[in-house]
């Protein structure tokens, strides 16, 4: 008897931003396969008709995609929600003012660059697509002169009392300068644990895929995490200052663009 291997095709990864209703649907419809089905979040920017997760931020917003064209169909696998400052004047504001006070970073008198809504599907995670998506950030970013990135990065849970030591050793090996140290507000506000994590590589081990992505790159947290009960999550400021990158850092963030 003969076996035939059965061989997948190697993804074939490109990034755009979307441009027409069907490129936002097939985003929104991405982030509800993770955040809803996958992680559990609920509340009025779910919709279980069209199997979507959508805010009012989205209208205001570019939607950068990943996609993997050897897929015969859904090529959709990441997508990022990208949001400048004359974006966010349209909109109301910055969609993580809702959960952080943003005035360090406002009145820094940077460029900034929201990133948001950040999802992979799981056979993507923890390979080459995130850094494909990174390169195209960089590219979209590329006009603009020492650019502060910022924006939620998230915890599974609310529990943050099951994730002290993560949380800490953020604080203790990663705490934002003072200057651009913003703080959570509202009633899911919490504290950075004080005190270095007791096992460091544990306390590292259970930070999520894409902090880690950010610390790589340099990347820092404001002072303190806030609870989403509706995105059932624990989040954290991420700010990434591309002006502070070392040449390591700049080429991972941004191939061929590390001078």
């Amino acid at each position: 008897m003969t076996h035939v291997a059965m061989t997948q095709a190697l993804p074939q990864f490109r990034t755009r931003l979307a441009s027409s209703p069907a490129d936002l649907h097939a985003a929104q419809h991405l982030r509800y396969r993770v955040f809803v089905d996958e992680l559990g979040a609920a509340g009025p920017h779910v919709d279980h008709c069209t199997a979507t997760e959508a805010d009012a931020f989205d209208a205001h917003s570019d939607h950068l995609m990943l996609e993997d064209l050897s897929r015969p169909r859904d090529q959709v696998v990441g997508v990022y929600r990208v949001m400048t400052a004359a974006q966010a004047r349209d909109a109301g504001g910055f969609s993580a003012a809702a959960e952080f006070d943003l005035a360090p970073l406002l009145t820094s008198g940077r460029p900034l660059l929201e990133l948001g809504r950040s999802c992979l599907l799981p056979d993507y995670r923890g390979g080459p697509a995130m850094m494909h998506l990174f390169a195209g950030l960089a590219r979209h970013a590329a006009n603009t002169s020492g650019v502060l990135l910022f924006g939620l990065a998230s915890f599974h849970g609310t529990d943050a009392g099951a994730l002290a030591a993560p949380l800490a050793y953020l604080r203790q090996h990663h705490l934002a300068p003072v200057e651009l140290r913003a703080r959570p507000r509202g009633p899911g506000a919490v504290p950075l644990p004080t005190g270095g994590a007791p096992d460091r590589k544990a306390a590292l081990r259970a930070v999520p895929p894409l902090i880690k992505a950010y610390l790589r790159l340099g990347g820092v947290v404001g002072d303190g995490a806030c609870i989403d009960a509706g995105f059932n999550t624990t989040d954290v400021c991420m700010i990434l200052d591309t002006a502070a990158m070392t040449g390591e850092q700049r080429a991972r963030f941004a191939p061929g663009r590390a001078g």
